[in-house]
């Protein structure tokens, strides 16, 4: 049974030590009531990010909101709040920066002497569709900049929120400029609640694959992350589903629980699912050679022992029998000139 107390709405059900602070204390009283989001403008002096671990398959990347709403217990990227001052708990998702100036950053960054266009994430950190795009739009402006130079760019995103721009995203497609990958680590609506509480419905995030699809977009499915004992039970059902609508590819990872992600996943496991909570972090735990978290370059992607082993097989049976054939095309840097005219630069 779930605890009662549990804040909806939000995966982190209390703010976390920041690592780096020096002075900390601990509140007398828990707060059970749901804290508001704020936004704060910051002044970011780049906007795209060199992604220099060897395991990460991107050259670039690039987030126009740091923090994110979608309040996932388990997102890897927690631990850069901490870099602001803030909490990787509840802060997180409710303390959000917005880079308003990422759109002009972006432009000034294509117009480097001497760059060689590679295909940059959108967003690979924090989650560039969250529901502070709705006001704020710079996803929708970094796209159009992308679009005007002819500029290649992976879409990455949990929310259906994509198709908004389907305009755009279409018209990037023509030139083979885009590909969208739509995280769906559950189709079971009421696990997705919990997990991922203001992401969109699977059943939405299935339909965006499909409109996507039909408009002649890429599309890839990030099956991530898998939690032993939660939804480790579904990849089958999730790759049948996506390859029914049309998603070319897919991608997998295993919870892995680093830094001030564990205390925030742990305290949101006991208060969700308090009857099996001891059961999955002990089977992360397998995986993970007996820690929750994995910061070792290459093996941290795969994980070790039977559990591990396991879902590595199962994807593999998943993609011969659903994904048998099925190519993801590499999009393309032929139409960048560093200018949003056609012509070729000259130096």
């Amino acid at each position: 049974m779930q605890n009662e107390n549990i804040i909806k709405g939000q995966g982190a059900q209390r703010n976390v030590i920041n690592r780096f602070d020096k002075y900390t204390f601990e509140p007398e009283d828990e707060d059970f009531e749901p804290v508001k989001t704020t936004f704060t403008e910051v002044f970011p002096k780049t906007i795209v990010n060199q992604v220099k671990s060897e395991d990460l398959p991107m050259e670039y990347s690039m987030n126009p909101y740091q923090g994110c709403e979608h309040g996932c217990s388990y997102c890897f990227a927690r631990p850069t709040h901490e870099y602001w001052g803030y909490s990787a708990g509840i802060d997180f998702e409710r303390k959000i920066m917005v880079k308003k100036n990422a759109p002009e950053l972006l432009e000034k960054f294509f117009r480097k002497r001497g760059y060689k266009p590679e295909p940059i994430l959108l967003s690979g950190n924090t989650d560039c569709y969250q529901p502070a795009e709705r006001q704020f739009e710079i996803t929708r402006q970094l796209l159009q900049v992308c679009l005007d130079y002819r500029h290649p760019v992976n879409v990455l995103t949990k929310n259906a929120m994509v198709l908004r721009d389907l305009d755009i995203i279409k018209r990037m497609a023509e030139q083979n400029l885009v590909s969208v990958s739509l995280s769906i680590p559950t189709i079971n609506e009421d696990l997705r609640r919990k997990m991922e509480p203001r992401t969109s419905s699977s059943k939405n995030k299935l339909k965006a694959v499909e409109i996507l699809s039909e408009n002649g977009i890429p599309v890839n499915v990030m099956v991530a992350p898998i939690i032993p004992g939660l939804n480790s039970d579904e990849p089958l059902a999730i790759l049948k589903a996506i390859s029914d609508v049309g998603a070319q590819s897919f991608g997998y990872t295993l919870v892995r629980l680093n830094d001030t992600v564990e205390p925030v996943f742990v305290k949101w496991i006991e208060d969700a699912f308090p009857d099996r909570a001891q059961k999955v972090l002990n089977l992360i735990r397998s995986m993970r050679g007996g820690k929750l978290g994995d910061k070792r370059i290459f093996e941290r992607m795969k994980g070790e022992g039977n559990i591990a082993e396991m879902i590595h097989n199962t994807f593999k049976i998943g993609r011969k029998k659903y994904f048998d054939g099925k190519e993801f095309p590499k999009l393309s840097t032929d139409g960048f000139t560093g200018t949003r005219e056609q012509q070729l630069r000259l130096f």
